[in-house]
């Protein structure tokens, strides 16, 4: 178990080293920071001093090595465009992603579960085909157009909902929450749906997948056959059975939710990460554009870190097939 966490932790340490490089290359070479920086009226010897002072006269190493080191610390300099601290910007805007993500994800699995039992329990009726069908087309619609769609229904033409922003907030800490609040509970709602709707649909169908398959095992036939009520063979010991894949999936999702948020965000204009990456990109904010890659990068490459050790830890065999690999490798 040692050789196989540490490898992994290896193979994550190289894929954000990776990123950072990207990262670099996109703060050093895209645009020239000194311009952005300073105003109109700096002089020549302004730039060369400041130029100096940022160490951009350095090697193409020794920056490297300087951004990764701050990278780490959670440096990733001043804003451009608002002259603010870049993790302050960040630290601001996280709590909105965190919370439209978390709520996306619970509503995928509250959904998607039951819904993928439904059709492979009655995967010949109507109401099976139906939502079949439904999947399909939720697989197939951009997540922008679902947005605009539940704008129009439900804050246009009903007014039920408010279509954009993210309400009252209350402050825990550095922590800002709508939750606690009826305006941010109510503005969460659409974005949550918007943000979830292909979430769902692979949730229900991998759900699908996988109980048609143990269905069919000797295990669910020999519990039916002693005579368990078939609800209870359904819901309980056939769908146990398949949440694995499904926990598995959802982990990995999460990192796609906070990277693809910002669509959502714009279409809400939801003040997150997202959002602010957007911005960013508009007003060639390199640093923030920097920190954001870096950042969503890692919650990525944690997050499925994470999932494959619990894998390993679940199942001793994924384990050992890597560790020989790796030495067969080697």
């Amino acid at each position: 178990m040692i050789a196989f966490l540490l490898k992994r932790t290896a193979n994550a340490v190289f894929v954000m080293l990776a990123v950072a490089l990207l990262a670099f290359v996109i703060f050093r070479f895209f645009g020239d920071p000194v311009e952005m920086m300073v105003n109109e009226q700096a002089t020549q010897a302004d730039r060369v001093e400041l130029r100096e002072r940022l160490g951009l006269n350095d090697g193409f190493l020794t920056q490297y090595t300087r951004f990764v080191t701050n990278a780490v610390q959670g440096n990733f300099g001043i804003s451009y465009r608002n002259q603010q601290d870049v993790m302050v910007l960040i630290q601001d805007r996280l709590p909105a992603t965190f919370e439209l993500v978390l709520v996306a994800t619970v509503i995928s699995l509250l959904v998607g579960i039951p819904l993928g039992v439904i059709t492979a329990v009655y995967r010949d009726s109507r109401l099976a085909n139906a939502l079949q069908l439904g999947s399909i087309v939720g697989v197939s619609l951009p997540s922008f157009v679902v947005g605009i769609l539940l704008i129009l229904a439900f804050s246009v033409s009903l007014g039920l909902l408010p279509a954009f922003g993210r309400g009252e907030t209350v402050d825990i800490g550095w922590w800002s929450t709508g939750f606690l609040t009826p305006s941010g509970r109510a503005a969460l709602v659409l974005p949550a749906i918007s943000l979830s709707t292909f979430q769902v649909t692979l949730v229900m169908r991998l759900v699908r997948a996988e109980m048609l398959e143990t269905l069919r095992t000797d295990y669910i036939k020999f519990a039916r056959a002693r005579g368990v009520p078939t609800r209870r063979v359904q819901w309980r010991h056939a769908l146990r059975n398949c949440l694995m894949p499904v926990i598995t999936l959802t982990g990995m999702q999460i990192g796609n939710l906070i990277a693809f948020a910002l669509v959502t965000e714009t279409v809400f204009q939801w003040p997150g990460m997202g959002m602010l990456f957007i911005q960013a990109v508009t007003f060639v904010d390199i640093p923030v554009m920097a920190a954001y890659l870096m950042i969503v990068s890692f919650i990525f490459v944690a997050l499925n870190t994470v999932v494959d050790i619990t894998y390993a830890w679940v199942d001793p065999r994924l384990r050992d097939d890597t560790v020989r690999a790796g030495g067969a490798n080697g």
